[in-house]
């Protein structure tokens, strides 16, 4: 039975709605009329009786006025002898005085009542709780709790970090016995940080820890701590570890902690006591106070490592850092496995292609993977995903979306066709760099004019100073192809040379590969700032400075007239290769291989 609960508003809506309809009646009967006028309606005997009021005199005839159908008229001027005016035409008359009660009402209990509403309704406000918070409860943990049920998540829905589940697996032990896996007097680590690029699955896999340890899963971002007033992030962090501990055994997961234990500095205004501060100066001494025994197990994850405070790594607060790196090729295979339970594939598609094509990929890329192929299955109408759309789906995510608006004229087209079979045949005859698996001139994401997509054999840790030389040969094909067919370059080559570039610095400054400048690194990488390229830092002489330069332009040199000189040597493949692909727009694997096969070295 539905509980209806009265409401004062309605009230107030009902008794001015009423009011409103009184007066619109009223109005509908009467008329104004100056004082004369009603003299000489009196005189003339059609007044059946009067009211006077101290304001007004309402007169109502004896039959509606032929002018505005009316049969009230009242007249704002009240005569002493009016009386006798009324005994002479023989009217009916009395006086009435009039109430102001309801005048009071509306002019001064009204709003009283109004405003009085007003602050009732803010403090409700203030103090209900609510999906945003409240006021009263600003300083609430805003952590979501999943209990037992709410976790789906296993380990099994986990792929391609095999190392890191092992790892966590003394956590999901220690939960479910901490009797017995302590009995040797081991302690649980009090904080375990999950560390590695965006989208390799540390939020998944700290939920699979307690999915698989079914206990209760405190889950918050760093961010959600702090707000405008100082203290609250503070609050928010006791607040959530008391609640933790109600609900012992259970997980605290503190998903991107860099916005909240950022290294602290030296300000040079206010002692470095701001809100930031104080809140992870509180994360620290919960982390002190934190008792093991209790089964309450501190996870968070952040992607940035090197800007956390070394106070809050190091021993006795996060003892443990757990390394969820990109997959290799046969974790790839295991996500996608894991991906593919959702979609309906063909059964010859063999996974192994496309793992192998997703090299640098995330669990996170991969998924989006699977999911753009049935898309393109789904736009294709093909009653199953086919590896022709997983083939679809990496150029879309490697080179973006296909730009059929954008149409090029002929002489650009030539360009392009030529610039990038210039990458893929210098690609084919160098050492140590990855098969051309595609080569296509279809206008491509934001400025991508063409693309050439490689295909490694196999995952690669490390590259000698051959294979370093070799990829600078291969972006620097495409316009040494230029020069040699058109005697002149165009910009489309300006990302190459950027890319080449990098590849010849590191090579002078980092790799320590050049015998004149030592084995010395002469530069390192700073911390990049919001996401951006990272800074380049170095202490070294001006002298140094030129050699370094030096150097630099002679490793492009050098790279740029070797692949002139491939290309020159096989001008007959270059021009047959670049016309068929004008005509086709696109050459897979097998069609470049007999181009490939012609090619002189």
């Amino acid at each position: 039975m539905q509980n209806h609960k009265f409401n004062l508003t309605y009230f107030f809506v009902v008794f001015l709605i009423i009011l409103g309809l009184q007066e619109f009646f009223l109005r509908s009967q009467t008329t104004t009329v100056p004082y004369s006028e009603f003299e000489q309606v009196l005189s003339e005997g059609k007044v059946k009786e009067v009211v006077v009021t101290d304001q007004e005199v309402r007169a109502v005839l004896n039959e509606a006025r032929t002018s505005d159908k009316k049969k009230v008229l009242i007249a704002k001027k009240v005569e002493p002898e009016m009386v006798e005016r009324l005994e002479k035409h023989k009217v009916k008359y009395w006086r009435v005085i009039e109430s102001t009660f309801w005048r009071d009402i509306l002019g001064w209990v009204i709003p009283f009542a109004f405003f009085i509403g007003i602050w009732i309704f803010i403090s409700r406000k203030m103090m209900s709780g609510g999906a945003g918070g409240s006021f009263m409860s600003i300083g609430k943990s805003k952590a979501k709790v999943y209990v037992e049920k709410d976790i789906n998540v296993k380990f099994d829905d986990v792929a391609g970090v095999d190392e890191a589940k092992d790892e966590l697996d003394e956590v999901i032990k220690f939960l479910k016995n901490p009797d017995q896996y302590g009995r040797l007097g081991a302690k649980m680590p009090r904080g375990i940080l999950l560390v590695g690029p965006p989208g390799t699955g540390k939020t998944l896999l700290a939920k699979a820890v307690a999915g698989e340890a079914k206990v209760p899963f405190f889950s918050i971002s760093g961010s959600e701590f702090v707000e405008m007033f100082v203290g609250v992030g503070a609050a928010r962090v006791r607040d959530l570890f008391e609640q933790a501990r109600k609900q012992a055994p259970c997980i605290i997961f503190i998903d991107e902690l860099d916005a909240l234990g950022k290294a602290r500095g030296n300000h040079q205004f206010g002692g470095g006591h701001d809100e930031k501060e104080q809140t992870l100066n509180q994360l620290l001494v919960e982390l002190d106070g934190f008792d093991t025994t209790l089964g309450v197990v501190l996870l968070a994850a952040t992607n940035r490592p090197e800007i956390l405070d070394p106070a809050l790594l190091r021993s006795g607060r996060f003892d443990r850092q757990v390394l969820v790196d990109r997959p290799d090729k046969q974790g790839r295979l295991q996500i996608l496995k894991v991906h593919i339970k959702k979609i309906k594939i063909e059964e010859k598609v063999e996974l192994e292609q496309v793992a192998a094509l997703t090299t640098g990929f995330t669990g996170a890329d991969l998924a989006n993977l699977v999911n753009e192929a049935a898309l393109s299955a789904t736009r294709n109408d093909r009653m199953k995903v086919t590896l022709e759309d997983f083939n679809i789906a990496i150029e879309r995510i490697l080179a973006g979306l296909e730009k059929k608006s954008r149409v090029l004229n002929k002489e650009e087209r030539e360009i392009v066709a030529f610039h990038e079979m210039g990458h893929a045949l210098v690609a084919s005859t160098v050492e140590s760099t990855n098969k051309v698996h595609k080569v296509s001139i279809i206008p491509r994401g934001i400025g991508a004019l063409g693309y050439t997509i490689q295909r490694p054999t196999e995952d690669r840790y490390l590259m000698s100073e051959q294979e370093l030389r070799s990829r600078m040969q291969v972006l620097l094909g495409g316009r040494a192809a230029e020069q040699l067919i058109f005697e002149r370059m165009s910009t489309g080559s300006s990302d190459d040379i950027g890319k080449a570039t990098e590849v010849a610095r590191s090579i002078v400054t980092q790799y320590g590969m050049i015998p004149e400048l030592g084995h010395v690194a002469w530069e390192k990488k700073g911390q990049s700032f919001l996401g951006g390229p990272s800074m380049r830092q170095h202490e070294y002489s001006d002298k140094t400075a030129e050699l370094i330069d030096s150097k630099i332009k002679q490793l492009m040199d050098e790279a740029f007239e070797e692949a002139f000189r491939l290309l020159e040597k096989n001008r007959n493949v270059l021009v047959q290769s670049a016309e068929e692909l004008l005509k086709t727009e696109t050459l897979n694997e097998s069609e470049l291989q007999g181009y490939f096969n012609q090619i002189q070295k």
